[in-house]
C-alpha cells in the first residue's frame, strides 16, 4: 500500500546554504526556519494511485490537455522522433514529443502497464494541486519539504549526511555516467525506479531526493535574507513554482540539484518525464495509513 504517511514534527533548522552550487537558484544564504507539525507521504505519487484519481475524477492533465509534453531524447523511439523538428536552445536533450502525457511517458508508443508502482510524471504544479486536494492532503510548502529532506541533520549534503554511497549503498536513483550520452544505472535504473525503491531516510522517507522532482507549493524567488522565519509560504505571487529533490536525470557534473539545499522551477502548467508529486498534510487524511519505521 502506497497512501501511507508519516508525521514530521515541526522545529527549527538551517534551510538553504553557505555554499551554495548554483548561485542564481537562490540556494543561499543559510537561514533559521521554523516549521509547524505536519504529514508527509513516504512515497511518490505512483501511476496506479494517481490513475484513481484520474478514474475517480476525470482529470485531464495539462500535458493531454496542451497535447504534448517534454521527454528525454534518449527514451524516445525513433519512431516519435522523426516528426520532431524543435528542441530546447540551452538543454537540447528534451524533445516537446506529441502524445507524451503520464500514461505515454516517452510518447504515444510507450506505456506504463509495467510501470504502475513508479511515480507519476508528466504532471504540471496544477495537475499535482488537484491530485493532493482530491486525496485530502495539499503541496508542502518548500521549507517543509527541506525540513523533511534534512532529516534532523545540520548543515549536510542528503537524508543521510555527506557521503553519497555510505558503506558503497545506492540510496537514490540519478544520472551515472555522463550527461546525456551514458547512462550506466549503477543504481539499477535508467529512468524512473519504483516508488518504494531504496533504503528510506532517518525520518521513513523514500526517494525524498532522486527519482523525480517533486512540486511544492511555493512561488519561486531567489532573494533571501538571513532574518528568521516561522513556518514561510513563499512570495504570494509569481511566475513560477519551486520544485526540490533533483531526478532521475540529474549528474553531479550537469544537475548537481540532488541535494536538499538545491531547489528549480517550472511555470504551473509546465509538464515533463521527470517531474512527479508528493503531497503533505497538517491532519491525516481518512484513508491514508500512519508511517511509523524508523522514526
Amino acid at each position: 500500500r502506497t497512501n501511507q504517511m508519516v508525521f514530521v514534527r515541526g522545529g527549527e533548522f538551517e534551510m538553504g546554504t553557505d555554499k551554495p552550487v548554483f548561485v542564481a537558484d537562490g540556494e543561499n544564504p543559510a537561514r533559521p526556519v521554523r516549521v509547524n507539525d505536519f504529514y508527509i507521504d513516504v512515497h511518490e505519487v505512483s501511476n496506479a494511485e494517481f490513475e484513481r484519481f484520474v478514474n475517480a475524477t476525470g482529470h485531464k492533465t495539462e500535458a493531454e490537455t496542451f497535447g504534448d509534453s517534454f521527454v528525454l531524447d534518449s527514451a524516445i523511439s525513433e519512431e516519435t522522433k522523426k516528426g520532431i523538428t524543435q528542441a530546447v536552445a540551452a538543454a537540447p536533450w528534451w524533445l516537446p514529443v506529441k502524445g507524451a502525457d503520464w500514461r505515454h511517458p516517452e510518447g504515444p508508443d510507450s506505456h506504463i502497464h509495467n510501470r504502475m508502482d513508479h511515480p507519476v510524471v508528466h504532471v504540471s504544479w496544477n495537475d499535482a494541486v488537484a491530485f493532493c486536494k482530491w486525496s485530502g492532503k495539499r503541496l508542502l510548502t518548500e521549507a517543509e519539504w527541506e525540513y523533511a529532506c534534512r532529516a534532523g541533520l545540520k548543515n549536510r549534503l542528503f537524508p543521510w549526511g555527506n557521503n553519497w554511497t555510505p558503506r558503497g549503498e545506492t540510496r537514490a536513483n540519478i544520472w551515472e555516467g555522463q550527461f546525456p550520452v551514458t547512462n550506466t544505472a549503477e543504481d539499477g535504473y535508467r529512468g524512473t525506479a519504483p516508488v518504494t525503491s531504496f533504503p528510506a531516510t532517518k525520518f521513513g522517507l523514500k526517494n525524498i531526493i532522486g527519482n523525480v522532482w517533486e512540486w511544492t507549493s511555493d512561488w519561486w524567488v531567489t532573494r533571501h535574507t538571513k532574518e528568521p522565519k516561522d513556518n514561510p509560504q513563499g512570495p504570494s505571487s509569481g511566475t513560477d513554482k519551486v520544485k526540490k529533490g533533483g531526478s532521475f536525470m540529474c549528474h553531479k557534473a550537469y544537475c548537481y540539484r540532488y541535494r536538499c539545499a538545491a531547489r528549480s522551477q517550472n511555470t504551473p502548467d509546465t509538464s515533463a518525464y521527470n517531474v512527479g508529486i508528493r503531497c503533505g498534510a497538517d491532519r491525516l487524511p481518512n484513508d491514508a495509513v500512519l508511517h511509523r519505521e524508523e522514526l
